[in-house]
């Protein structure tokens, strides 16, 4: 077996091409791209504070966010790796209020090479960027459902489970490139003295039970009472079911998706008085990260259904999320049925 030092990003998605006979390359081509959009944001991020590319651009977006200045840059570069790579049809960025529909650059041979879709979140978790916490980058990849030519609405708007390939990027203390493309969960950390991403996590499996959870714990008095009192619960003492659970929030979704993925543990962002619906992206944030943590034997939920199998209505649909370790999401549904 090669050592894990030796294995770049793209070798190990080669590797896993190899499987299925009648792979084209493509999905490896444009899993590529997205890796290397990535190093050049990396690389921006790392030196922020030295360009002036730090704070607000004045504008908003199309969620009604403050525009940070390194938002429109990650976006810019992953808008254009994407149009130039060759490989998608439509991009869909949280940044844009509608799909970019891309023309096939080989529209004169036989031969369709625009046959996917990918949806990103260019800087999760950029209103942490002036105070240094982890940030990044959150993508998903679909295959296209009409026949040819730019993509079209129904190509972006495919249920969570269409999905081929998720991923996301944090930049923080190093950069970590972690994703799925249905055969398990792989983690890479970008070597900056070669300038690739090497394996560092292989096959990652998120424990089945925690005591970890991670909640922005301000909006309490907005939480339905069901909400409430799975919060209490898992306050209480009681060495035998492993309670009180620590709190771990960061602030920055990626950040702490990412250690709950590792270590175990439970990300909640419940819909509350203000926000009906839930606050998060279901296109941008919650089904991508759903298709890993599901791949890595965790469980997603908007409380009460499965991420994935809700039907999108569209690109900025926002949702309700409960994800992480398996036996502690379905702890949350259980409280959460009480609401009813």
């Amino acid at each position: 077996m090669v050592n894990n030092k030796f294995t770049t990003f793209y070798r190990h998605i080669i590797d896993q091409e190899r499987k299925f006979p009648d792979a084209t390359g493509q999905l490896s081509d444009l899993l590529a791209d997205i890796a290397l959009a990535c190093k050049v944001i990396s690389l921006e991020v790392n030196r922020a504070g030295l360009i002036d590319i730090l704070g607000f651009t004045g504008e908003e977006n199309v969620q009604g966010e403050q525009v940070k200045k390194l938002d429109v840059f990650a976006n810019d570069v992953l808008t254009h790796v994407m149009k130039q790579g060759g490989h998608t049809c439509a991009v869909c960025s949280e940044e844009e209020e509608s799909f970019i529909p891309i023309e096939d650059k080989y529209s004169d041979s036989n031969y369709l090479t625009n046959k996917y879709i990918c949806h990103f979140d260019p800087l999760d978790g950029s209103s942490n960027i002036d105070v240094n916490v982890s940030i990044g980058t959150i993508f998903s990849v679909y295959k296209r459902v009409s026949n040819s030519g730019p993509g079209s609405m129904e190509d972006c708007l495919q249920r969570g489970v269409e999905q081929v390939a998720a991923g996301y990027v944090i930049y923080g203390s190093s950069t970590v490139l972690v994703y799925t493309n249905n055969e398990g969960v792989h983690g890479f950390t970008l070597d900056p003295s070669v300038g690739e991403f090497l394996l560092s996590n292989e096959n990652i499996k998120i424990p089945k039970r925690s005591k970890t959870y991670s909640v922005n714990e301000g909006n309490y008095c907005k939480w339905s009472e069901g909400m409430k009192k799975y919060i209490a619960y898992i306050k209480e003492n009681d060495p035998d079911t492993s309670r009180p659970f620590s709190s771990r929030y960061v602030g920055s979704l990626v950040a702490d998706f990412h250690r709950n993925l590792l270590y175990g543990g439970v990300f909640l962002y419940p819909p509350d008085d203000k926000n009906k619906n839930g606050k998060l992206r279901l296109m941008y944030e919650a089904n991508p990260l759903s298709f890993i943590v599901e791949q890595a034997g965790g469980r997603s939920s908007n409380g009460s259904k499965r991420i994935m199998e809700i039907e999108p209505e569209s690109l900025h649909q926002r949702t309700p999320l409960f994800i992480g370790s398996e036996e502690d999401v379905k702890m949350i549904e259980k409280f959460l049925a009480e609401d009813k």
